[in-house]
């Protein structure tokens, strides 16, 4: 049991490294630069399951915010179940996968391409069948990843979205910062000490966030699902009072992903109703005002909420890491699950 989650441990913490090639290799963004005048593009689509799904909801934000292009998530299904013919001239679709397996997402890449849309693959492997039939691949260069949970692809996925916008919308990128303070995260080892010992198997668990933070609280949430065996909500603020707070008991664990420089009016009409049933919030990040038996899981102070949001995701990694651990389970290999799914 005493190595139980060390690869996933170990995957965590080259997470800066990860982030280093990934900056040192801002040429494979060169040929798509210009593509969105050069093809037309009218709308983006988003092609993403499990993990990568939760990357594609901060890409989303990233489209709509820095592009005000219209963006969604497509439904792979449409075409492997449904047997719908496309029609995506002027559309392009960014697939998102560390393995570039998936057969579903690989019918609908190719789907999309035969319609007339244009392709952008993000995965971990360029010899995938994803990576090939798209018309650009752009390498997360994460490396072998080996604990089923994913963490440094995730975080790899983050990164590359950031980049791949910020070229579109001709944006700095302060890329020593956000390797720095991801550095200072991974050196960290009790920055999830309070909130694993404060936390239960017991009670319901909730990752609440808005904007930026959305896809990191899904993944916050499917962490410790995957890895703990629990039955896990990760909502937006938003939606979470419309109808899910109803559920919210004194017992509940709250948890809200705040990242640095986080607009305060997003999660306050949440925060204010909140905390008239709990009487403690977890905070994983540095945004957001802890009172009282708060709890915090720290988080970067990058220059940005965009950035901080990219680097914060080793802290909600860790914590799902320590959570597995503490109720002797091995996040390594959680069982029933696998590395790659094999979706249809």
């Amino acid at each position: 049991m005493d190595s139980f989650g060390s690869i996933m441990e170990m995957e965590i913490a080259s997470t800066p490294d990860v982030f280093r090639n990934i900056l040192a290799a801002k040429e494979q963004f060169d040929s798509v630069k210009n593509l969105l005048t050069e093809k037309k593009i009218r709308s983006v689509l988003i092609l993403a399951r499990g993990t990568s799904d939760n990357a594609a909801h901060f890409l989303k934000y990233l489209i709509e915010v820095k592009l005000g292009l219209p963006c969604g998530l497509t439904s792979p299904s449409a075409v492997t179940i449904y047997k719908s013919e496309l029609h995506y001239e002027g559309t392009l679709v960014i697939a998102i996968s560390q393995s570039g397996q998936s057969p579903d997402l690989v019918a609908f890449a190719q789907a999309a391409k035969q319609s007339g849309g244009y392709v952008i693959a993000m995965t971990n492997d360029e010899s995938s069948p994803l990576a090939q039939l798209a018309h650009h691949h752009l390498s997360l260069l994460a490396g072998p990843e080996l604990a089923v949970a994913a963490t440094k692809s995730y975080s790899a996925q983050l990164l590359v979205s950031y980049l791949l916008v910020s070229g579109w919308a001709g944006t700095r990128v302060i890329g020593q910062e956000i390797v720095d303070q991801a550095e200072a995260l991974v050196a960290n080892t009790q920055i999830n000490s309070a909130a694993v010992a404060a936390s239960s198997r017991e009670s319901e668990m909730v990752f609440l966030g808005r904007g930026f933070s959305y896809g990191n609280a899904r993944e916050a949430a499917l962490k410790v699902q995957e890895t703990s065996k629990l039955s896990v909500q990760g909502l937006s603020t938003a939606d979470y009072l419309h109808g899910p707070i109803s559920a919210l008991r004194e017992s509940t664990q709250l948890f809200i992903v705040a990242p640095h420089h986080m607009p305060a009016n997003s999660i306050s009409e949440a925060l204010v109703k909140i905390r008239k049933n709990v009487d403690h919030i977890t905070w994983i990040g540095a945004g957001g005002t802890s009172v009282g038996a708060d709890i915090r899981i720290g988080g970067s102070r990058c220059n940005d909420e965009i950035t901080s949001s990219i680097v914060d995701a080793i802290s909600l990694q860790g914590f799902a890491l320590e959570f597995a651990k503490k109720f002797g389970f091995n996040p390594d290999s959680p069982e029933g699950l696998s590395k790659v799914t094999m979706t249809l």
